[in-house]
C-alpha cells in the first residue's frame, strides 16, 4: 500500500525482548519507509519515549523486566501516543485489559506482517494531525517533567501528592483545552466517582496553594465555572507565558 497520505517518515518505536521479531520488525518498517528505534525491555523504552520523539510505539506485553501493561500506564503518565499492544495470548480479557491500560489497538502473535502495517498505517491516519505532547513544560518558573514525574517551582522540587501530581499531569497534556469535572474524576478516582465534583474542587484547592497560583488572578490553572479545568501558561497575560527573571507577579 502507498503511504503518500500519511506524514513522512513517521517514526516508531518498538519494545519487544525477541531478538528475531525486533529484527523483523525493523526491517519490515523501514521497508514502508518509517523511520524506527528498538527497545528490548520496559525500561529501556519508556527511557527511549521520554528522550526522542515518537508517532507510534508498538509494545509487547510479556517483557523481561516489565509487564507491557505498566510500561503502557508509566507512558500513558505523559504521552497520548498511539500504541500497538503485542500479545500471544488470544483471549479477550487479555485484549479488553490491553484497551482499559490505555492501548490503542492490539496484534496477536504470531502476526501477519500485511494486517499490522494495516493497523499501523490506521492508526497513524487516525492521529496524525494531533500535536505531539510535551514531555517538559518550563516557562522559567514552574517546571513540569512527565517522563520523571518531577515538579519544580523557581528551581525548587515540589512535593506533590499522588493526587495533585496526576491531575496537574492530566491539565498538562490537555494544555489550552479544558478538561471536565467527570472527565477528572474517572481519570484519576475511577467510573464509580464521576458525580462526585468536591473531590476536585478540594484537590485543586491544595494543588493552586501549592503552586502559589490564585484563583481569581491564575498564571497557569484556569476554572471554567460549571464545566471543568483548563492549563493555560499564558492566563495572567503576554508576561507569564515566557521565562521570568524577576520572580512570580503580584
Amino acid at each position: 500500500m502507498p503511504t503518500e497520505h500519511l506524514p513522512p517518515a513517521a517514526h516508531i518505536v518498538v519494545i519487544d525482548d525477541e531478538p528475531q521479531i525486533r529484527r523483523f520488525l525493523d526491517i519490515s518498517l523501514r521497508a514502508q519507509g518509517y523511520q524506527v528505534a528498538l527497545a528490548a525491555s520496559g525500561k529501556a523504552g519508556l527511557e527511549l519515549l521520554a528522550s526522542q520523539r515518537a508517532d507510534l510505539v508498538v509494545l509487547d506485553i510479556g517483557l523481561p523486566d516489565m509487564d507491557g501493561h505498566e510500561v503502557l500506564r508509566a507512558l500513558r503518565g505523559w504521552s497520548g501516543v498511539p500504541v500497538i499492544m503485542l500479545t500471544v495470548r488470544a483471549g479477550e480479557s487479555e485484549k479488553v485489559a490491553a484497551l482499559d491500560a490505555g492501548a490503542n489497538d492490539y496484534v496477536t502473535k504470531p502476526f501477519g506482517t500485511q494486517e499490522l502495517m494495516a493497523r499501523i498505517r490506521a492508526l497513524l491516519r487516525r492521529h496524525g494531525e494531533q500535536a505531539a505532547e510535551p514531555a517538559v513544560f518550563d516557562d522559567g518558573r514552574l517546571r513540569i517533567d512527565l517522563a520523571r514525574r518531577e515538579v519544580r517551582l523557581h528551581g525548587e522540587q515540589l512535593a506533590l501528592g499522588r493526587k495533585e501530581y496526576a491531575l496537574l499531569a492530566l491539565l498538562l497534556r490537555h494544555s489550552g483545552r479544558v478538561v471536565t469535572q467527570p472527565h477528572i474524576l474517572r481519570e484519576i478516582w475511577g467510573a464509580t466517582h464521576t458525580e462526585d465534583t468536591h473531590y476536585v474542587r478540594v484537590l485543586v484547592g491544595k494543588l493552586r496553594q501549592k503552586l502559589g497560583d490564585d484563583a481569581a488572578q491564575p498564571r497557569w490553572i484556569v476554572t471554567e465555572p460549571g464545566v471543568g479545568l483548563r492549563f493555560a501558561p499564558a492566563a495572567c497575560g503576554e508576561e507569564a507565558a515566557g521565562p521570568s527573571r524577576d520572580g512570580p507577579a503580584a
